[in-house]
């Protein structure tokens, strides 16, 4: 029996990626302080998330998702602490 193997190319997945990232970046031009320190700890919470369920074999879903809520109140509570 024969397999056929497709390759594809990551090119495409990655310009389609770059494009998304620099056209976020401009939609924070706009935010508040808080704003931009809430985003930010929901971005940091989110790769961490990812990272520990990644390395501890869990859901990597369920990590990005609660270290995406987790990141956010961190970043507000701090924004807060700050003023």
């Amino acid at each position: 029996m024969h397999t056929l193997t497709v390759q594809h190319s990551a090119a495409p997945l990655r310009m389609a990626l770059a494009a998304v990232c620099l056209i976020s970046l401009g939609a924070c031009t706009n935010m508040t302080h808080t704003q931009q320190r809430v985003v930010s700890g929901a971005a940091v919470g989110a790769a961490a998330g990812i990272g520990v369920t990644a390395v501890t074999g869990g859901c990597i879903t369920c990590g990005a998702a609660v270290g995406t809520v987790v990141g956010a109140g961190v970043g507000y509570v701090i924004d807060r602490a700050n003023q």
